[in-house]
């Protein structure tokens, strides 16, 4: 797991002793002396790199401070991480998660550190013209391959509600952006949210959705288009997987000021396949013969995106916003909700 560090912020620190001695308790093989570094990235739960003599592991936790109702549930995740794990999916394996507040302040788990390379860029512009269209496929294949996956199988059954996943997923993401209202109000905002009442696109099939299925957000092997592991399970669920598969899609419609924004490239220039040929590719993957109109999907996850960020906004005003990148983050806000409204008012035109 590849990834700038930083001294822990000093709204994530935590009694290092207390954390020692619960790692001495719970995680086979631990043995110190112990050193804590912070992921620079990260906007919601905080990532900390634990190195000792023998090995690396990575915590992730609860941001500390309050937090929305339902937020930055770290058990939800580690119990998909070992779901997953155990049919074979690529993710990190997990040791152990702590539901105890006195030991650091809030709930964490640990997992393994796995190493490989993060792609930050979503033209993959460090990787030859020639072989960037097989990163873009190996990360396709890999999200596809989730999304054939039995959650019955995988013992998820009972991990999300059992329909209507576009319906409560624009509720949720309406609601989170109504209730903060330490962040203020977005015309474009309200518009989405009314708009979003109204929408009942046709269901796919349940599967496990990732939520936030990018390329900042997978491992890929250090030297070939191969993805090893997929991280940041955060926003998972049992869902609608053509939603899940248009939040992927963003990449070629969010603003270009985001360092995974295909928006406005060359594609044929850098060696990308088109949104179309993507798309294609998907259907492939998944043994489907065509997907229906993803415009009104592709809103509902800009909307998303945007109430995400309007989140980051506001736990950025209480002091407790999980990444030191929070403020450029935010100020993408106004264009993801703008898109968004744009791709609306054109089903309607």
């Amino acid at each position: 797991m590849t990834g700038e560090t930083v001294a822990v912020r000093a709204n994530a620190g935590f009694d290092e002793a207390k954390l020692i001695a619960w790692l001495d308790d719970n995680v086979p093989g631990f043995e110190g002396p112990l050193s804590v570094r912070q992921f620079a990235g990260g906007q919601s739960n905080p990532t900390f790199l634990l190195t000792t003599p023998a090995r690396r592991y990575v915590m992730r936790r609860k941001p500390a401070g309050p937090v929305l109702k339902g937020a930055h549930a770290v058990d939800r995740e580690a119990r998909v991480i070992t779901a997953l794990e155990g049919l074979g999916y690529p993710v990190p394996h997990i040791h152990a998660l702590c539901a105890d507040d006195a030991v650091i302040g809030s709930w964490f788990y640990v997992m393994d550190h796995v190493e490989g390379r993060i792609f930050w860029d979503g033209t993959f512009g460090s990787v030859p013209k020639e072989g960037r269209a097989d990163y873009m496929g190996a990360m396709n294949a890999v999200q596809a391959r989730l999304h054939t996956l039995d959650p019955l199988a995988a013992g998820l059954e009972d991990y999300g509600s059992t329909r209507n996943y576009f319906s409560r997923q624009a509720a949720l993401w309406s609601r989170q952006y109504r209730s903060d209202e330490e962040a203020g109000r977005n015309a474009d905002m309200d518009f989405l949210a009314e708009w979003l009442d109204t929408v009942t696109p046709p269901e796919a099939e349940r599967r496990v959705v990732h939520g936030d299925f990018r390329c900042d957000n997978l491992i890929f092997h250090e030297s070939e288009p191969r993805v090893i592991a997929v991280l940041d399970w955060e926003l998972s669920t049992i869902g609608d997987p053509l939603v899940d598969f248009a939040y992927h899609l963003m990449m070629y419609h969010a603003p270009a000021s985001m360092k995974w924004s295909l928006a406005g490239k060359d594609l044929a220039a850098l060696g990308l396949p088109s949104e179309d040929e993507y798309i294609a590719a998907y259907c492939r993957n998944t043994g489907r013969e065509a997907v229906p109109d993803l415009r009104p999907y592709l809103a509902l996850n800009l909307f998303r995106f945007a109430a995400l960020l309007h989140g980051i906004k506001g736990r950025m005003i209480r002091g407790n916003a999980a990444s030191g990148e929070a403020a450029d983050m935010v100020r993408n806000l106004d264009d993801f909700a703008r898109s968004a409204r744009g791709i609306v008012e054109g089903m309607r035109a």
